[in-house]
């Protein structure tokens, strides 16, 4: 991409021309159809790319800039409503440089040398909304639409419980509060985890949850969608009693809105500072998903003295989370086969140090993206990691590619087995058709078998597990209960027959004896993690849990699917069709039944008692385990809970009833004890079940 500065005047016109097309498509796709193609770092990329080129030449800027534009316009379907005051959106900054400009700006603009205050406020990552009160009384309700305009969105407000229908006498008799819309992410997850249950395509992500829930033309739908808001402004009011951001959000509260626990009043910019870095820590244990900060000038007299610019609040900045990127060499692609049979394309990469972390791996997802991004081997990318975690190709610089480049094919047949791959009509993902009899699928059917929330059995590591097959030791998992009576012992028959894993390098009598002990311990297992363990398509450990809550026993349940009786099974709350039928194909298998059978003649499977108790302390309780237990495991840990009618949840908000420390605990008790959460220790939470 040619530097701006270099640009000719008809270069910068050809360009800009494209970024407002390209950024119109994005615009669209992200707020009327909740469906982004671009990640909010290409996104941003365009937008300041297209700033910079304006800055340069000031008398190209066209009628339909993106520097003009807020949102979209309103989509079909939902009638308008024009809002009193504008809903304007924020500029943004990447650095905490940019952020002392803004603020020296403020400085400047209002005339003084003297530290202003500023609210801190995570950005939440939702959809924008409006709701007016007259009378004391919930009117109206829309989305910010192209700033002007909005969605009419009554109906579907009304279905959220956090927003009051009716405001306390003290309340101002018109009051326009504005706010986010968001989904929490462990309602996010289970409805992904419905949807994909039902055969219905999951959401990508809990802002596009949020905004397809809350835009549904049908508000039943909407009520069944765990929607939550948080209130932060306001537009219209017929009177004002607050006098800075700090006390309307004190107002919020006693009218009976929820605001963001993380709001915080800072004095200057080292306490801006601390807060976006307390923010940064905090994020991944939040129950909700931010990607940024916003900063408010606290004092409403100074924010009506800043003013407005075109589009934006003089008085208000995002400060927006950095992309941990950098630029590396794609030296190979190659494809993966997983436990289902999907092909996964991973990039091998020059190794380069990313947010701390050196990458030389990065998934490409599937086919499509490839396709969609233009990804060849030899090209030089931009690499990010999503998440903070999984690296990931953002983009190509196009300018670097070889000369004798040449486009990635991906491949029809699997790469290990030589089957047919092929890809559903509606599916993103091709799939290896040679079952069990492929090795890939074989091996890692043997690793998820092994797995924490399967059979947990300390001592058989991925490494091991693709040491062991390869070697021929481990064909399948019922194989697993032989290595003892396969090892050999000291006599010299076997001493010439058996497998003698202490002799293995890195091994020892100590490591074997243990490995056996853990083998052992598995002979009997829950039923739950029985089934988990098969590795049924789409079935994880909430489902195999589902299941075995409603079949009581792993015979019943294989009866049925044998037999292809699924009316009991699609009955459930949770279970879809397809979901269905990948477990009924599963037990088509002869192979699948084949090993069920080996395993049985070793290991015993417990019937499931539903035992949850309806009056333990924990019965229809939210708990979050947090740090390293001593006495039990996660998982082990996360059992008793369920048993006790506790729900187990992975972040923790203001729903949660317990929190359980262990040792090491990190950012989840800090955010507990600031929500004023209950947090017991392991001892105490084992005496209370």
């Amino acid at each position: 991409m040619k530097d701006v500065n270099k640009l000719t005047i008809e270069e910068a016109k050809t360009e800009l021309k494209h970024l407002a097309e390209e950024m119109a498509k994005s615009d669209i796709a992200y707020y009327q159809n909740d469906a982004p193609y671009l990640s909010d770092a290409e996104y941003d990329a365009l937008k300041h790319r297209n700033a910079a080129i304006e800055a340069l030449y000031p008398e190209l800027i066209r009628t339909d800039s993106p520097s003009l534009k807020v949102g979209a316009t309103v989509k079909s379907g939902f009638s308008k409503i024009t809002h009193r005051f504008p809903m304007l959106s924020l500029g943004d900054v990447f650095s905490l440089a940019e952020v002392e400009d803004f603020i020296l700006g403020v400085k400047r603009f209002l005339n003084t040398a003297e530290d202003i205050s500023f609210m801190s406020e995570p950005k939440i990552d939702g959809l924008s909304f409006s709701a007016r009160y007259e009378n004391k009384k919930f009117v109206s309700g829309a989305t910010r639409g192209d700033g002007t305009t909005g969605e009419d969105i009554t109906a579907n407000l009304k279905t959220i419980k956090q927003l009051p229908l009716i405001l306390p006498d003290d309340a101002p008799n018109i009051l326009e509060v504005r706010g986010e819309v968001y989904m929490a992410k462990s309602d996010f997850f289970a409805l992904n985890e419905k949807y994909t249950a039902q055969g219905k395509k999951p959401f990508a992500n809990p802002r596009n949850a949020a905004a397809g829930s809350l835009r549904q033309l049908d508000s039943r739908i909407t009520a069944e969608r765990k929607l939550s808001i948080f209130a932060y402004t306001w537009g219209e009011v017929s009177s004002r009693c607050w006098q800075s951001q700090s006390e309307f959000f004190d107002c919020l509260r006693s009218w009976g809105f929820p605001t963001n626990p993380n709001n915080t009043l800072c004095h200057n910019l080292h306490e801006i500072e601390q807060s976006f870095e307390r923010l940064m820590e905090i994020r991944s244990s939040l129950p909700y998903d931010i990607d940024g900060v916003v900063y408010k000038v606290n004092s409403i007299a100074l924010q009506e003295r800043l003013g407005f610019l075109t589009r934006t609040p003089r008085w208000a900045i995002a400060h927006k989370f950095p992309a941990e990127q950098a630029y590396t060499k794609i030296n190979n692609i190659r494809v993966q086969v997983g436990r289902t049979g999907a092909l996964t394309p991973v990039a091998d990469v020059e190794p380069i140090n990313v947010g701390g972390v050196i990458v030389s791996h990065a998934t490409l997802h599937n086919e499509d993206e490839i396709k969609r991004k233009d990804i060849r081997i030899g090209d030089t990318v931009i690499i990010q990691r999503a998440g903070d975690v999984i690296p990931q190709i953002v983009g190509v610089i196009l300018e670097k590619r070889p000369a004798d480049s040449k486009e990635f094919i991906f491949p029809d047949i699997c790469p290990v087995c030589g089957a047919h791959a092929i890809k559903e009509e509606d599916e993103a993902v091709r799939r290896c058709t040679g079952g069990l009899s492929c090795p890939a699928q074989a091996k890692e059917r043997i690793i998820h078998f092994v797995s924490k929330d399967a059979f947990d059995i300390v001592g058989l590591g991925d490494k091991i597990v693709e040491d062991f097959y390869q070697e021929g030791i481990l064909h399948n998992p019922a194989d697993i209960f032989t290595l003892e009576e396969r090892n050999g012992g000291d006599d010299l028959f076997s001493s010439a027959q058996g497998l003698h894993l202490e002799r293995r390098e890195g091994w020892g009598k100590k490591s074997v004896d243990n490995l056996f002990k853990a083998i052992k311990a598995r002979r009997q297992i829950s039923l739950p993690r029985f089934i988990y363990a098969l590795g049924i398509r789409q079935v994880g450990a909430a489902t195999a849990l589902l299941l075995a809550q409603n079949y009581g026993s792993f015979f019943t349940f294989m009866q049925d699917m044998i037999n292809k009786e699924t009316s009991k099974l699609i009955s459930i709350d949770g279970i879809g069709e397809a979901m269905a039928t990948d477990m009924v194909e599963f037990f088509q298998e002869p192979h699948n039944i084949n090993i069920i059978n080996q395993l049985l003649t070793h290991i015993k499977i417990e019937d499931f008692v539903d035992n949850r108790r309806q009056n333990s302390a924990f019965s229809g309780k939210t708990v979050v385990f947090t740090g390293t237990l001593e006495h039990l495991t996660r998982a082990e840990a996360k059992a008793k809970a369920l048993d006790a009618g506790a729900k187990v949840s992975g972040s923790v908000s203001n729903k949660t009833d317990f929190v359980i420390m262990g040792t090491d605990a990190g950012s989840k008790a800090k955010v507990a004890k600031e929500l004023g959460i209950p947090i017991l220790s392991e001892e105490e939470f084992i005496k209370m079940i």
